[in-house]
């Protein structure tokens, strides 16, 4: 089988291994191997997909994986990059987001056959060790002055840190060696920040078996080229959940990345090859205006997320924009083509000049009538030059919106 060690690092998705010549041994056979995933949210984000496209690599190149949502550990917080402890999530909301996680994952990840993959939750063998077992089987293999030097709890001493979440990195260290007695697993990867917890793991293994052959390696923090943190849009977290964040809101995302970062998060998010991604590459530099590379890569993300006809649809939704057409808009996708701020609400009928007064598209009447007499102004996508033309519900799409256009790129979205 051929070794993914290569393409991996190629595609800069490798930050640290705990030795990389025994990951690449390791992988020259079939593996089982680990991520785990915190259900503190109802819907995994495009940062996690990251490590869900690293085990489907890894799933692709011949390896089982296992999917292991953190049921148990999510109800006590994991101190990884957080400046404060976070809010303890009850019983039901945890069980609750670890389905709704756990559904998800069953739409990237081969879990038919168990031969391949698998999803379990650590809620069902954490919460069987009585608090003697704890401290007597594992806790005393955890060095306290170990546990201190490490960056996730050293980060936190000054501002304070709770004995629960100074426990953490042993219950994940626990999953590791739960899961590799029970399923012969001996890799686990996880983010960059999770570095403190992968080491626990497998120091713990390594005392308690000398002879395991177990290693671990994280995933690089994705970041823009400006060096800002990957992942945030106008409108905050970009979720996998469409309910939450819209294939066409994905999709103008990815669009939208500056020349350099797009080409690099081709080899990130897509599943297109090496050699794919370095023709698209060197059309892409040979012809800059045109954005080939942005636009491969959000059909390339969106495809892989929401599916084929979704990634189509975005496009589709975009192009009206473009070519002012929005006759084959549905109801329900006029709006996501403006941020909020750019929607309008309007209980009145209005002459054309008013209109674009009311709607701060022009700054006086005399000016409107300017815009009017000079073409510049488009209703749903045609030109209007009767300034006392009024437009109200009845003109609109679906007999409420008016997709205002002034000149070339300033639009107002007018909601009856």
């Amino acid at each position: 089988m051929a070794n993914i060690i290569d393409d991996l690092n190629w595609r800069g998705l490798i930050k640290d291994y705990s030795d990389e010549n025994k990951m690449k041994e390791l992988l020259d056979t079939p593996q089982t191997i680990y991520c785990g995933f915190d259900p503190s949210a109802g819907s995994l984000h495009i940062g996690n997909f990251v490590m869900i496209s690293i085990l489907m690599r890894l799933q692709q190149a011949g390896h089982r994986i296992i999917a292991v949502v953190g049921g148990a550990t999510g109800m006590i917080g994991d101190p990884s990059g957080k400046s404060k402890e976070r809010n303890l999530l009850d019983k039901d909301t945890a069980k609750k987001n670890t389905e709704s996680i756990r559904n998800q994952l069953s739409k990237f990840l081969d879990l038919e056959d168990p031969k391949k993959g698998i999803l379990i939750n650590n809620y069902d063998w954490l919460s069987k060790i009585s608090l003697l077992d704890y401290l007597r089987d594992y806790a005393k293999y955890f060095n306290v002055n170990y546990m201190i030097n490490k960056d996730i709890v050293k980060s936190r001493l000054e501002a304070g840190i709770s004995l629960a979440e100074f426990s953490y990195m042993t219950l994940q260290s626990i999953d590791f060696l739960h899961l590799h007695q029970s399923e012969k697993c001996n890799i686990q990867i996880g983010g960059s920040d999770q570095w403190g917890n992968l080491t626990a793991g497998l120091e713990l293994i390594r005392k308690l078996e000398p002879e395991a052959r177990c290693e671990i390696m994280t995933a690089n923090l994705i970041t823009r080229s400006d060096g800002k943190k990957f992942g945030k849009s106008e409108d905050g977290a970009l979720f996998l959940d469409s309910k939450l964040t819209s294939p066409y809101k994905l999709y103008q995302f990815f669009i939208n990345q500056s020349d350099e970062d797009s080409v690099k998060y081709l080899k990130v998010f897509t599943f297109l090859s090496k050699e794919e991604i370095t023709e698209i590459e060197k059309e892409h530099l040979a012809n800059l205006g045109q954005r080939i590379a942005q636009k491969r890569l959000a059909y390339e993300v969106t495809k892989e997320i929401h599916g084929e006809e979704k990634a189509n649809e975005a496009i589709a939704m975009s192009e009206c924009l473009f070519k002012n057409d929005f006759s084959s808009l549905k109801e329900d996708q006029v709006e996501e083509l403006f941020p909020k701020n750019m929607i309008i609400n309007m209980d009145k009928e209005l002459p054309l000049a008013d209109l674009l007064v009311e709607t701060k598209a022009a700054q006086s009447k005399r000016e409107a009538r300017e815009f009017i007499k000079n073409g510049a102004i488009l209703i749903n996508g045609n030109q209007e030059k009767d300034e006392n033309k009024v437009f109200g519900a009845k003109n609109g799409l679906f007999n409420k919106y008016l997709i205002l256009r002034r000149g070339k790129k300033n639009y107002y979205l007018i909601k009856y």
